[in-house]
């Protein structure tokens, strides 16, 4: 079940059209605002106040990304999206309808989310998400071998065989 509007308003810190460091092909990147993991050693510390960047639609970013041609997917990082799970919705559904994959980075674990701890509306954006990257970056962890990834306890979780498991389900796949 759906809890969107025609204009689910949220705070975003940018995008990029084409990005191949986000996730597997070429992906539609959205950075949304706000981030309360505030993880030492983040590669977007500015993304970090909830009350920064610029405010949007997600019907007017799904737009921007129908429009965006020669695309694999859409990755949705931040700031962490589940923050503002109704804008994930209305993307994440956008870009199913094109055929496109959806990614989500969160510095929750999969299981802290499964718990609540992002709210229910957070809790329902995951039946939306092919692939989530969980936890937070730890910078002690840095790593470079672990692909899409910054550090190596964050985990690339197949949410849709994970949500029928009851627990996380890595993807095989990267």
């Amino acid at each position: 079940m759906s809890t969107q509007s025609e204009n689910t308003r949220c705070r975003i810190a940018g995008t990029v059209r084409h990005s191949s460091v986000d996730g597997p092909g070429v992906r539609y990147v959205v950075f949304f605002q706000g981030c309360p993991h505030h993880c030492p050693g983040c590669q977007n510390p500015e993304t970090w106040d909830p009350a920064g960047g610029e405010e949007t639609t997600a019907e007017h970013l799904a737009e921007e990304m129908r429009s965006t041609r020669y695309l694999d997917g859409i990755t949705l990082s931040g700031g962490d999206p589940l923050l503002q799970p109704s804008a994930v919705i209305v993307l994440a559904d956008a870009a199913r309808e094109k055929g496109l994959s959806v990614w989500c980075y969160t510095g929750w674990t999969f299981e802290a989310l499964l718990q609540g701890a992002a709210g229910e509306t957070a809790l329902e954006a995951l039946r939306h998400i092919d692939v989530l990257v969980d936890g937070p970056f730890v910078q002690d962890l840095l790593s470079k071998e672990h692909i899409f990834r910054g550090s190596s306890n964050q985990r690339l979780i197949d949410v849709q065989a994970s949500l029928a498991a009851g627990e996380a389900v890595m993807t095989g796949a990267w």
